[in-house]
């Protein structure tokens, strides 16, 4: 970089102040301030961002980035028993290999190129993942399951045209947040109110008595999770589907997909509409990243003309014996309805789809069937260790499919000193439920899944035996 001259910023070509001044000149603006000049001068920042200067070459850049980087503690260092809402599950070399291919990597979303297959692979996602749930139509990815979720519950309330919405206590909490931001408006007439049905506090199942007192002429579904944010399978699907039905409501259930090789998909329980979270499916935890969601339903008019996210289908060509690949009303969607849609839509997981439907593919019916029995194995196996702990329980122990509550009140410790002591152990412990789920005490969720190993499932079991008993 040149002393006393002012070039820009080392990375950025458009950044120097005569190519700047050039573009101005084309496009025939007198200054940079002129472009910002609808932005309110109360939201703009008055004074220079108090920023450090520019790395002048890129192996000092590469330093300083390897420093930062070198002061995680990630889930290859420690032994996690994380979940959540994002799982540590194993991913087939295969699964990288494709999606870091050029024609998907460059072209995962938009629509203004040739797409090298991206669609053909999409079609796949929706084709496999709709066998997976047990329903016609999937949609493409959306950003988390938490969207989707609020997408299904607006779709819900166009269709019935009322505006309550029922769901379980246990639901995870941020994607109630999301669900909720979903549900405002700032219209009276278009706000979806939320009302939360209670848990049998035996099993962590829904509570159909508290079920059947809520729901009423307003409402416009039922949304619950099948297994639970807390862990439990959810075996009374068909009754609370039976319960929305004769209210006139939808039923919307919120899936693991991992899951449907050993528990039953939601269509067998009389579900409308599936969402869920794809992201154990071939995609890597990445530090929010990946948690990509999808929308299923039957297909019908009805539920396809309330989608939001594209929806890509088959069809042939001129050409006989030949099909091509395209997008399904795509007039439903922002990209063409823009502030008239019914929904927003933006690119947001289109690379994570095919990185599922490789998985999805690779896998098939008898692979889902030995990853879902595996994983109930060595998570009951979990759960019997960590009952022989003095002032451990697991709570809801019997119905549990990868994730289970771990409560230590007996223990007189809270959560948060209990985890900060397993990472002296190299060891990352649940997620603490203690504020958000105060009535389960000093609880948190563990999650075990295919990549815990019986001796990953003992260290654990004698970290946490060295910590409570100090």
């Amino acid at each position: 970089m040149q002393k006393g001259r002012d070039c820009g910023h080392p990375y950025i070509p458009n950044a120097a102040p005569e190519i700047k001044a050039k573009m101005l000149q084309a496009i025939g603006v007198p200054d940079v301030e002129t472009l910002y000049q609808e932005v309110p001068e109360e939201l703009r920042l008055k004074e220079k961002l108090k920023l450090p200067r520019p790395f002048p070459s890129e192996h000092a850049l590469k330093k300083h980035v390897k420093g930062l980087l070198s002061q995680n503690q990630t889930c290859e260092d420690y032994l996690s028993f994380l979940g959540g809402g994002c799982w540590q599950h194993y991913i087939p070399a295969v699964c990288d290999e494709i999606i870091s291919r050029a024609e998907f990597l460059t072209a995962y979303g938009g629509t203004p190129y040739s797409t090298f297959g991206r669609m053909q692979a999409q079609f796949e996602f929706q084709s496999l993942m709709g066998e997976l749930v047990g329903m016609d139509v999937v949609s493409e990815g959306s950003y988390s399951w938490g969207t989707v979720a609020g997408n299904a519950v607006r779709m819900a309330a166009r269709m019935t045209g009322r505006h309550a919405v029922l769901m379980p206590r246990t639901v995870a909490p941020e994607r109630l947040a999301t669900i909720r931001t979903f549900c405002a408006s700032v219209s009276e007439a278009n706000r979806i109110s939320i009302e939360l049905v209670d848990y049998e506090p035996e099993t962590g199942l829904m509570d159909l008595a508290d079920l059947k007192k809520k729901i009423s002429a307003d409402t416009a579904a039922v949304y619950f999770e099948n297994p639970t944010f807390l862990g439990s399978i959810e075996s009374q699907g068909e009754e609370i589907s039976e319960i929305a039905h004769a209210a006139g409501a939808e039923s919307i259930v919120g899936v693991d997909p991992i899951s449907l090789g050993v528990v039953a998909p939601p269509s067998d329980y009389d579900a409308d509409i599936v969402v869920g979270s794809a992201q154990p499916l071939g995609v890597h935890m990445n530090y929010g990243g990946g948690a990509f969601g999808f929308i299923a339903s039957r297909d019908e008019e009805k539920y396809v003309a309330e989608y939001p996210s594209w929806l890509i289908s088959i069809a042939p060509t001129a050409r006989e014996g030949e099909y091509g690949f395209g997008f399904t009303r795509f007039e439903r969607t922002s990209y063409i309805g823009r502030d008239k849609a019914k929904d927003f839509l933006g690119t947001g997981a289109g690379l994570w789809t095919i990185g599922a439907a490789v998985y999805m593919a690779l896998m098939g019916p008898e692979g889902f069937r030995k990853i879902g029995e595996t994983i109930i194995q060595r998570a009951h196996y979990a759960i019997d260790s960590l009952s022989r702990l003095d002032g451990v329980k697991v709570v809801f122990p019997s119905n549990a499919f990868k994730e289970f509550v771990v409560n230590f009140d007996a223990t007189g410790t809270t959560v948060q000193a209990i985890h900060q002591a397993l990472r002296g152990y190299k060891i990352f412990g649940g997620l603490d439920l203690s504020k958000d789920f105060p009535e389960l005490g000093h609880s948190a969720l563990y999650c075990v899944t295919e990549v815990h190993s019986r001796e990953d499932i003992d260290r654990l079991i004698h970290g946490l035996k060295e910590v409570v008993g100090k």
